[in-house]
């Protein structure tokens, strides 16, 4: 049975108890209204689809249906073709009064990479014929990078940006889908990024927004998340669906959680020291963290916050002694990228800091900016929207942010990044 908490979500809201953090001196722009995204059909057929990778050359194909049904997939290169089938899992959540459909989560493979698939789903399959291309297995590959999506115009435009811009693996810093107790929005967002994340991996990480713990009434965090995100955790050794690496191409994509432990004792941080000390820079020479909370950040909105600061405090000398290329963020309702830097300080040898926490959420854009600006900063910019990471060989990658104004899509900031493995200096 699915029922709306709009009532229980606003006393919550007004309480701060799922810890939207307010910061003193910030005032956020007026929110803008969240779109519902219906299923289209009347029957029981598949919904929310989307899919991840898992380990070098298979796939996972997670989907929602409202009753029942077999959790398969039949698969092959051509819609006419003898089709490969694999077989899954079903499983479902409640949450207060809601009860979640049935979640399937189906892992196909071995694929061929940079390859075109088409795939059907239940038993007997749904006559809708779905299909997604494999990242390539060396590069170049190319990332869209979007964080904070939520559900609004604002993202309908940076989706459809998205669409444009030939990506082979989304990367997404936390923040999805603005649900915030209210259960039937991780509906409406499944069914809003279908038409991309059904045809894309999508690897995400968590944010706050995630967490939806409410003392007393629902204590598990992460429970909506993890049943409807499930990402590749195991494969790499961890313990946990909050963090987790993956190799694509010539790159190691790490995801790490701001919302769980992270200091040196914790899991987590141990799962990170033996991750980064078992990447092979011959094999995949950039690496590239991605965090929801920003380690940098000159914006006013989420200033003193322990995700940040402790956070940084813990794990920057780990980033830094692995001499990691990227960390993207999110959280902050705004663009900005830092030079290569290290303990506040301009280092050539340290991961450049990028925050893109705009990718169009109902609470707006945080449009105020410490001055004066420091020489880290290099470019900041309060607009929705996206970038793309082109990766092109084992020294030189693009980095490119994409401005949404007026549904037209602005190259407003722009880097070409040469990996810290090629430089001898930083070896």
């Amino acid at each position: 049975m699915r029922m709306r908490v709009s009532g229980l979500f606003l006393l919550l809201q007004i309480t701060g108890i799922f810890g939207l953090h307010a910061v003193s001196g910030y005032i956020r722009p007026p929110p803008r209204e969240t779109l519902f995204v219906q299923h289209a059909d009347q029957d029981d057929s598949p919904q929310q689809v989307h899919i991840s990778q898992v380990g070098q050359n298979k796939m996972r194909i997670s989907w929602i249906t409202d009753s029942s049904s077999p959790a398969k997939v039949t698969y092959d290169l051509s819609t006419s073709a003898n089709a490969s089938s694999a077989t899954g899992n079903t499983s479902s959540y409640g949450y207060l009064l809601y009860k979640s459909g049935e979640i399937h989560d189906v892992v196909i493979g071995p694929l061929n990479p940079n390859t075109v698939y088409y795939y059907r789903l239940g038993d007997p399959p749904s006559s809708q014929i779905y299909n997604f291309k494999t990242p390539p297995c060396q590069l170049p590959i190319k990332f869209a990078v979007v964080g904070d999506l939520g559900q609004t115009d604002w993202t309908r435009s940076t989706l459809d940006h998205v669409s444009k811009s030939n990506y082979d693996m989304l990367l997404l810093p936390g923040d999805l889908a603005y649900a915030d107790t209210q259960q039937h929005l991780w509906d409406s967002y499944g069914r809003l990024v279908e038409p991309l994340a059904s045809q894309r991996p999508w690897m995400v990480t968590q944010g706050n927004h995630e967490v939806e713990k409410i003392p007393l009434l629902h204590q598990t965090p992460f429970t909506a998340y993890n049943a409807r995100w499930r990402m590749p955790f195991e494969e790499s050794g961890s313990y946990s669906n909050l963090y987790y690496s993956l190799d694509v191409a010539g790159v190691h994509v790490i995801m790490l959680g701001s919302y769980t432990d992270f200091d040196p004792s914790s899991p987590q941080y141990k799962w990170l020291q033996n991750d980064l000390g078992k990447v092979n820079r011959a094999t995949t020479p950039w690496v590239v963290v991605l965090i929801h909370a920003p380690w940098y950040n000159t914006n006013t909105a989420h200033q003193g916050e322990s995700e940040s600061i402790d956070m940084k405090a813990s794990m920057e000398d780990l980033i830094y002694q692995a001499r990691v290329d990227v960390v993207f963020a999110g959280h902050v309702h705004a663009y900005e990228r830092f030079t290569r830097v290290y303990k506040d300080k301009v280092n050539d040898c340290a991961p450049m800091h990028i925050t893109i926490g705009d990718g169009g959420n109902r609470e707006g854009l945080a449009t105020k900016y410490i001055d004066p600006k420091p020489t880290t900063s290099i470019f900041r910019e309060a607009s929705f929207g996206h970038g793309t990471l082109e990766v092109f060989n084992e020294s030189s990658a693009r980095w490119t942010w994409h401005r949404n104004d007026d549904d037209e899509v602005i190259v407003s900031d722009y880097v070409w990044l040469t990996s810290l493995s090629s430089n001898p200096s930083c070896k």
